[in-house]
């Protein structure tokens, strides 16, 4: 039986990993959060026990907070991933690492996975760093590596600081405060991306691969809220600032025919479909509640 890390096991992706990957035949050790293991200190790190498998997902990864406290961003995502590597190495495992969306402002749609990277925000920027860092140590130790590049994951119980969950979570106020409507993102469902995840376990990677992980289409934000306010029959208006945030993008879809060509993936949630399975969670926490 193989033994898998997993990092950030208390986030959004991690949480719903660790309940499906459970269900496999490996034994599975999460770390939850600082309190438990601080990877950004060395000497934890290297008290851990040995893994086959490391699946780093923890992370500092709220842009407009990253440009209120940079060096927390940097610090964290940088030494983590430093330190998580150096372990790798020791161990002869091997790391799956995601990324982020770090293409800029695209210079062609769709982005496949050759797209220059671009960073507009110091999140995005320690994300290349660390993706550098597996470069480094994939071409200095053959430290064999996944990174995943997600677009933007959604699904339920997700933080309400991102787009979807805040919208979800004001449904039953009379007014709902947007940003810009005409903003284009490509939305890609948690349960999509676990199985990504799950597939590139069974691959015998020996080398550096780097995936999209997106739905390879892309909605509008003006889009995004009309749907969930017509799937929950709310009569919420929604109002729009129509102002660009610091670093946005006006638009983003994944070419994910790598992903599928090598690892056999595509998504099976359409975007009404998950809309539809984070209501349905909503109204089963709301009655649990």
């Amino acid at each position: 039986m193989k033994s898998i890390l997993i990092t950030g096991g208390s986030g959004f992706i991690g949480k719903n990993l660790i309940k499906s990957i459970n269900k496999l035949n490996f034994e599975v050790f999460s770390i939850k959060g600082k309190q438990y293991t601080d990877l950004t200190e060395e000497k934890e790190v290297h008290k851990l026990p040995k893994f086959d498998i490391i699946i780093h997902l923890a992370a500092f990864n709220y842009i407009p907070s990253s440009f209120d406290t940079p060096i927390n961003c940097y610090k964290n995502n940088i030494n983590s991933t430093l330190n998580i590597l150096e372990k790798t190495k020791n161990d002869k495992s091997s790391l799956i690492f995601f990324s982020s969306y770090i293409y800029g402002r695209p210079k062609y749609l769709p982005i496949d996975e050759k797209h220059p990277r671009d960073a507009l925000n110091p999140y995005t920027q320690s994300k290349i760093i660390c993706e550098d860092l597996c470069f480094s140590y994939h071409r200095d130790y053959n430290v064999p590596i996944t990174i995943f590049r997600p677009f933007n994951i959604y699904g339920p119980f997700q933080k309400p600081i991102f787009l979807i969950p805040k919208i979800l979570n004001s449904l039953e106020n009379h007014e709902i405060d947007l940003g810009n409507s005409k903003s284009k993102r490509d939305f890609v469902y948690i349960s999509d991306v676990i199985e990504a995840i799950k597939l590139s376990l069974n691959i015998n990677n020996l080398g550096l691969k780097i995936y999209n992980l997106g739905a390879g289409k892309s909605i509008s934000v003006k889009d995004v809220s009309e749907t969930i306010l017509s799937a929950s029959n709310s009569s919420a208006t929604i109002n729009f600032s129509n102002n660009f945030r610091k670093g946005d993008v006006d638009n983003t879809i994944a070419d994910i025919t790598k992903i599928k060509n090598e690892l056999g993936w595509e998504p099976k949630v359409s975007f009404l479909e998950g809309i539809k399975k984070c209501l349905v969670a909503q109204k089963l926490e709301n009655h649990e509640g």
